[in-house]
């Protein structure tokens, strides 16, 4: 019986990461970056004002706010600047403007700001006055102010090599100019049923007969993971169409997942339907649900291809363990592995001896203490024909080889799944 991390390692190790492709930048979330993005132009490309208000010389209002001496006209008082407004500037205005000693210009936020004008006090400093403004208060040189190229100088690096691209990504790109660009692009997979007594679910099932529940529960298993998805669905098993059928994906896919019988003469079927595309070994994994599965390179690329249970949910976490990484292996992912943390167990747990266990389970958080806590959905030693519990399932509880009797309160790992809601 071969361990999980002997498997993981020989399915990792056939990892094959699809060429970069260049992709419009609305289309690059949530993909890897394959190239340094510099700037060509400053950004902001222009001085702005950062805020609605008054664009001035801050030297005109250098008083403004002060308290005015025994010599004014209002001893004690605060001193108010009046200046004389020369004109109204809106975001995207194209109108040269120069301002002169002792005017202001009123100016919305991202409008350009006029020639001398070094500041911009906000309209909440002043009476919001025209043809004259008051200003209450003073400002600083630069204050309010968005100068060229405080964001991204030209030759700066936008967007580095292996950034995973998300919205500010997107709105970076987008702010210097670039309308594609090169990303590793989700490896291509597809996933095929094999089974006599599968029908697709626009059918009735008639007795013996069941619905195809693996190619599309593992088609959104993969897309989660973040692959581009082929669900050829329901295969026939007649060796000949079989080998045309696979060999047809292994040209357009870089992962074939084929669901289906696992053990006796219906996998020894498959697997020498399959011969002349490669080996497809299927070996016993000290791991449950799933314990039996198969994997091999297949084609004249040799893309990674794996036969797993017909049982949906061994299906799945067998998905979660072994072909999930690699997918993520594929888009560059630098940590292909879901994040893992230690819980202690609500109830008692009994485990399969030898065997590395992956139980359904819900992760919570001790509220007094923090610590999180896991319980596992169903018995541990059954029941892993029950999708309904993995529906609920917010973990895999991860029960190592030698643990077979945990007690209440004992530490496991405990990996998280997708959130849900």
């Amino acid at each position: 019986m071969r361990s999980v991390e002997d498997q993981l390692s020989r399915v990792t190790a056939a990892a094959v990461a699809p060429r970069p492709v260049r992709v419009a930048i609305s289309e690059s979330q949530g993909l890897l970056c394959a190239e340094e993005v510099t700037a060509e132009r400053p950004l902001p490309g222009f001085d702005q004002s950062a805020i609605d208000g008054y664009a001035v010389r801050s030297v005109d209002v250098a008083e403004a706010g002060t308290i005015a001496d025994e010599e004014s006209e209002s001893p004690g008082d605060q001193v108010i600047v009046v200046l004389p407004v020369v004109g109204e500037l809106k975001a995207g205005s194209r109108t040269p403007t120069r301002l002169q000693p002792r005017q202001a210009v009123r100016v919305e936020t991202g409008a350009p700001l006029p020639t001398l004008a070094d500041a911009v006090v906000p309209k909440r400093w002043t009476d919001g006055g025209l043809p004259k403004v008051r200003v209450g208060h003073a400002v600083h040189s630069g204050q309010y102010v968005r100068h060229v190229g405080d964001d991204v100088q030209p030759g700066d690096v936008a967007v580095r090599t292996g950034t995973i691209i998300g919205p500010a990504q997107v709105g970076l790109l987008a702010a210097v100019g670039r309308e594609r660009v090169l990303v590793h692009p989700r490896p291509r997979l597809s996933v095929i049923s094999i089974g006599g007594e599968l029908v697709d679910i626009d059918r009735t099932a008639g007795g013996g007969q069941v619905y195809d529940v693996n190619s599309y529960a593992l088609a959104a298993a993969a897309r989660d993971a973040g692959a581009d998805v082929n669900r050829v669905g329901i295969a026939d098993s007649e060796p000949t169409q079989l080998r045309e059928l696979v060999e047809g994906q292994l040209i357009r896919s870089e992962i074939v997942v084929i669901t289906g019988p696992v053990g006796g003469a219906a996998s020894e079927t498959i697997r020498e339907a399959l011969t002349e595309l490669g080996d497809l070994e299927i070996t016993r994994i000290a791991m449950y649900p799933a314990s039996v599965q198969g994997f091999g390179q297949l084609g004249r690329d040799e893309v990674p291809t794996f036969l797993l249970p017909s049982n949906p949910v061994s299906a799945l976490v067998a998905f979660e363990v072994m072909v999930r990484p690699l997918i993520r292996i594929a888009m560059g992912k630098r940590q292909p592995m879901r994040r893992i943390v230690r819980a202690r167990t609500v109830g008692p747990i009994t485990s399969v001896e030898g065997r590395r266990g992956y139980l359904r389970g819900q992760l919570m958080r001790d509220e007094q203490t923090g610590e999180y806590l896991a319980q596992v959905i169903g018995a541990a030693d059954g029941g892993s024909h029950l999708l309904a519990g993995l529906a609920e399932a917010n973990c895999l509880v991860i029960i190592e080889p030698e643990d077979v009797e945990l007690r209440a309160g004992d530490e496991v790992d405990v990996a998280f799944l997708a959130q849900r809601g």
